[in-house]
C-alpha cells in the first residue's frame, strides 16, 4: 500500500507544485503522448535488447512485489523453524523414515502442514538436497558450509537481475528524454519563422522530453528497482536461516539449539519470541 501512496505523493507534489507556481499543464498535456511514445518506446525496446525473455517476464511479475512487499513474513520464519525441528528429529531417531520425506517432500505428512514453504522449490531443495547428502556421509561441515553458500549466493544473483534490468533502464532513461528534446528543438528549427508565442510553446514541448526522462528515472524506475532490491535481499534471509540450522545439525548440536540458532538469525522485525517459538514446538511434541 505504501508503494501506492509515494506514487500518488510524487505525482501530486511534482506536479502541484508545477501549477500551483503558475505553470500550465496544456503545453505538457499536448506534448506527452509524443514524448512518452519516444522515451517509453525506446526504453522498452532497449529493455528488450538487453534482457532476455525470462528475465523479462520475471521483471514484470516481480514489479508486483514493490505493492505487495517481501514474500516471507514472521509466521513462514515460525512455520519454518518448526519444518526444520520435525525434519531433524526424524534425522536423529530414523534416518530410514528420513527418505520418505526428502526424496518425495510433496507427499511428506510434515512438509505438507506449511503449504507456502513446500510451494517454494528452493527452500525446499536446500533442505531435502543437504539431508540427503548428510545421509550419504557427506557430513563435513565446511565443505557442506560451501556448497550452501554457494548455492544461496546463486539464488541471491538471479533474484537480483531484474532490479538491475530496472536499474539499467532508469540510468538510461534521461539520455533518452535528451534525445526527445533534441528532437523537439529540431522540429522548433523547422518553425524559426514563426511568430515568438508560437516558438515557445514548440520549445515548451520540447522540454517535455528532458522532464519526462528525468521524471521517469528517478521518480518512477529507480524507485522501483531499490525495492525489488531491497525484497530480495531481505527474502534471502529466510534461505540463510536454513543454511544456519542445517550447518548447526551438521556439528551435531541438540535439536533445540539448532532452533534456537536459527531464531537468532531471524531478521529482528520476523524474529519470534522464544517464549512463542517454545511454545509452537511444544505443540508438535504433544501432536506427535
Amino acid at each position: 500500500m505504501h508503494g501506492l501512496i509515494g506514487i500518488v505523493l510524487t505525482f501530486a507534489m511534482v506536479f502541484g507544485g508545477y501549477l500551483l507556481a503558475g505553470g500550465k499543464m496544456a503545453i505538457i498535456l499536448k506534448s506527452l503522448p509524443f514524448e512518452l511514445m519516444i522515451i517509453g518506446g525506446a526504453a522498452t525496446g532497449s529493455f528488450l535488447i538487453g534482457n532476455d525473455m525470462p528475465l523479462v517476464r520475471q521483471t514484470l511479475k516481480d514489479i508486483r512485489k514493490v505493492f505487495k512487499g517481501p514474500k516471507w513474513h514472521s509466521t513462514d520464519y515460525r512455520d519454518l523453524l518448526c519444518l526444520m525441528f520435525e525434519v531433524m528429529r526424524v534425522a536423529r531417531h530414523s534416518p530410514v523414515a528420513l527418505e520418505l520425506h526428502i526424496e518425495e517432500p510433496e507427499n511428506s505428512e510434515i512438509f505438507k502442514k506449511y503449504p507456502k514453504i513446500l510451494n517454494d522449490h528452493e527452500a525446499v531443495e536446500l533442505i531435502c538436497d543437504t539431508l540427503r547428502s548428510a545421509s550419504m556421509n557427506y557430513d563435513d561441515p565446511n565443505q557442506v558450509e560451501e556448497i550452501l553458500d554457494n548455492r544461496i549466493d546463486a539464488h541471491i544473483h538471479h533474484a537480483l537481475m531484474p532490479s538491475h534490468a530496472l536499474q539499467t533502464m532508469a540510468d538510461g532513461l534521461p539520455a533518452l528524454g535528451i534525445v526527445a528534446a533534441v528532437l523537439g528543438v529540431i522540429k522548433t528549427m523547422g518553425s524559426i519563422d514563426q511568430p515568438p508565442e508560437v516558438l515557445g510553446k514548440l520549445i515548451g514541448g520540447a522540454l517535455v522530453g528532458t522532464f519526462l526522462g528525468v521524471f521517469l528515472a528517478y521518480g518512477l524506475v529507480a524507485p522501483f528497482a531499490t525495492k525489488l532490491k531491497a525484497i530480495a535481499e531481505e527474502d534471502s534471509n529466510f534461505y540463510q536461516l536454513i543454511r544456519e540450522v542445517l550447518i548447526a545439525n551438521l556439528y551435531e548440536h541438540p535439536t533445540n539449539i539448532c532452533i534456537e540458532v536459527g531464531r537468532q538469525h531471524t531478521p529482528i522485525h520476523c524474529r519470534p519470541s522464544f517464549s512463542e517459538l517454545e511454545s509452537a514446538l511444544r505443540n508438535l511434541k504433544s501432536a506427535a
